[in-house]
């Protein structure tokens, strides 16, 4: 690695909540520096899951991110000119990184709603382990199963 490790930057809680998390999941949303349209979808996703008679909305956020985060996946190595898909640990806050963006990726694969609306669901989806982005949890989870036989290749 050339140079020095880059020194991670401390992210302040969200206003409404206090969550680390939640403040995370806002800049993943941001698009463009617009840090205040992203804390209006999250925070009005949060709205509607409240009225969709969840029980509170922080609880199905963190039960969401714990259902979409995955902990192997496959990385691709080079041994004697065959590239194998090597199964890996999935770091702390990869894990924290991957599900927020599956989540979000699967909130605006969705058409035709307010972004606040398609999270909301996806969000409501996840915690009750289903919806695109557990599926593609699911899918790096097998993608690595199916590949545990070069894990020996792995250091």
């Amino acid at each position: 690695m050339r140079g020095k490790q880059a020194v991670a930057r401390l992210i302040l809680p969200d206003t409404k909540f206090g969550n680390i998390h939640v403040a995370k999941f806002i800049n993943y949303l941001m698009h463009d520096g617009k840090k205040t349209v992203a804390q209006e979808i999250v925070y009005q996703a949060f709205e509607i899951i409240l009225k969709k008679g969840e029980k509170d909305a922080l609880e199905v956020f963190e039960n969401a991110i714990k259902n979409a985060m995955p902990s192997l996946e496959v990385k691709s190595k080079r041994v004697g000119g065959a590239n194998y898909q090597i199964p890996m640990p999935v770091r702390g806050e990869r894990r924290y990184a991957l599900a927020f963006h599956w989540l979000i990726l699967a909130a605006r694969a969705k058409k035709g709603r307010p972004m606040a609306q398609k999270l909301a669901d996806e969000l409501i989806a996840a915690s009750k382990n289903e919806g695109d982005a557990v599926k593609k949890k699911q899918d790096v989870q097998r993608m690595a199963e199916a590949n545990r036989a070069f894990a020996h290749f792995a250091r």
